[in-house]
């Protein structure tokens, strides 16, 4: 049985576990800094290299492609080995993809680049973030469930904003990021080396990697408008990375990756600020909350394309942004409730696969759909995923079982 390793005092662990979570959580941010750094170079392989929108869709595909595959089938393995090596795997997964990218001129690699990204993103999803909650402290209450869900959009957020930076100030636009990435890489699995691990390496990691999809019975009621809210906030990151480089220089009429880096970091950077503000309502009702104003942001983004609006735009990306921090915030904070050690890969597992699914679907149909119709009318079918997905959520959102024993798994 899995458990949290032994120190031979409250102190001691308390320390351990500290660095243990701050391990966890910097790797995470370097990680998806990692992922995020491709964006703003998206135009530059538009312009320079003759990519065109569907082939940029058909990267974020493979990226979340190759995440999904490896969810399904890696997604408990660090119930198994350890939370550490397998941190570390996917660290180096993540590097691999950095050195791939560092002499992208034909789609190919690009492709192969961003595979290699989603291979070491999906195993970073599900160790990184149950790492991250073995270790959280236990107050605030709300801290394991924010920083396990939040960190993510923070380091796409961090990833882009200095990729945007160094493309349009720095020496090397095409892969000074890349390098700056893999020596955060390097330096998050020296944290992860020293770090202690929370979980005892058992039998079975064989029989882990069958494909298996599955939460404890008592949350198995919220999936549903989890999934809502997964699908429609991370199809929503998708378009920022695919259509928006397009769509802020054709539409909006700037070609500045910094101002590309900023505007995807308007997204997802406020995501991390609406988590905690979440953490005030229950579950369901900061669920209904988060993605009542994420519509309001997305009616916003519609309004401000039409018009060709920037500043209107940002201001939109931002409200959908920390809106979805709430919605998504408190999705994960329902799942889990009452979870233990074990519970914990696996449900990452499935939140991810759900937001990956999410990502996945919508940037498929997008990139054939592109070849018909403008940026802007593919859009208004993004915004009207948000608005089903928002009526939905306001129609079933729950709140976990109070009860403190659960029933077992099924």
């Amino acid at each position: 049985m899995q458990h949290v390793i032994p120190a031979t005092s409250l102190g001691s662990r308390d320390r351990t576990l500290r660095l243990a979570f701050v391990s966890a959580v910097v790797s995470l941010v370097a990680a998806f800094a990692a992922v995020g750094s491709t964006i703003p170079l998206f135009n530059i392989y538009r312009a320079e290299d003759g990519f065109t929108n569907a082939g940029i869709s058909l990267t974020v595909v493979a990226y979340s492609a190759a995440t999904l595959g490896t969810l399904l089938v890696l997604g408990r393995l660090s119930n198994q080995v350890g939370r550490r090596p397998t941190a570390i795997a996917s660290l180096g997964l993540l590097v691999l993809g950095c050195l791939l990218l560092l002499n992208v001129h034909d789609i190919g690699i690009l492709i192969a680049g961003r595979l290699l990204m989603g291979l070491g993103a999906g195993l970073a999803s599900s160790s990184l973030t149950a790492y991250i909650v073995d270790a959280a402290p236990a107050r605030p209450a709300w801290l394991a469930s924010v920083a396990s869900s939040q960190t993510v959009m923070l380091g796409l957020a961090v990833g882009a904003i200095a990729s945007g930076a160094l493309v349009q100030f720095g020496p090397w636009p095409r892969e000074l990021i890349y390098l700056v990435a893999v020596g955060l890489l390097l330096l998050s699995a020296a944290l992860i080396a020293i770090s202690p691990d929370t979980v005892t390496p058992a039998p079975g990691g064989w029989r882990s990697l069958r494909p298996s999809v599955r939460v404890p019975v008592r949350v198995r009621h919220l999936l549903p408008v989890a999934a809502a809210v997964f699908l429609a906030t991370w199809a929503t990151g998708a378009f920022y990375q695919a259509l928006v480089p397009a769509l802020v220089g054709d539409q909006l009429h700037t070609t500045s990756p910094l101002i590309l880096g900023l505007v995807f970091a308007a997204y997802m950077a406020p995501s991390a600020l609406g988590a905690p503000l979440g953490s005030r309502f229950t579950p369901a009702a900061a669920q209904r909350l988060g993605m009542i104003a994420f519509l309001a942001g997305w009616i916003g983004m519609i309004t401000a394309i039409t018009t060709g609006a920037l500043p209107l735009f940002i201001a939109a990306t931002i409200v959908a942004g920390a809106a979805q921090g709430i919605a998504i915030g408190a999705a994960t904070r329902g799942l889990l409730s009452g979870s233990r050690l074990t519970d914990r890969a696996p449900i990452f597992a499935v939140v991810y696969l759900l937001s990956y699914s999410g990502a996945t679907i919508p940037s498929l149909i997008s990139a054939q759909l592109s070849n018909v119709f403008s940026v802007p009318h593919i859009a208004l079918g993004y915004g009207a995923l948000a608005l089903i997905a928002t009526l939905f959520t306001v129609i079933a959102a729950r709140d976990p079982h109070t009860a403190t024993t659960s029933p077992p798994d099924e």
